[in-house]
């Protein structure tokens, strides 16, 4: 296992002893992490899984009763860019 090794200092923090995380750690800033104490001054930093976020739309049912929707064979084809830039090669 390829290890890399850090060295810090702590320093207190209001009323915690905080350890500075280096970039070159590769934890992008505004993480949330979980310590898990293994031993006595041994530690493991691990993300904490966000909850995924949900939004309740049951509220939205009926707010536009005289809305319809439009057919899909309603709206006119638009070119392509890629139709566009693939005719200007082959010319």
């Amino acid at each position: 296992m390829d290890e890399e090794s850090y060295h810090g200092t702590t320093f207190k923090s209001g009323n915690s002893v905080a350890l500075r995380l280096p970039k070159g750690m590769g934890i992008p800033e505004g993480t949330e992490v979980r310590m898990v104490k293994e031993a006595p001054m041994s530690f493991r930093i691990e993300p904490v899984d966000a909850p995924r976020r949900t939004i309740d739309i049951s509220g939205f049912a009926g707010k536009a009763p005289g809305a319809k929707l439009i057919p899909h064979g309603d709206f006119d084809e638009r070119p392509s860019t890629i139709a566009k830039r693939l005719a200007a090669r082959d010319r």
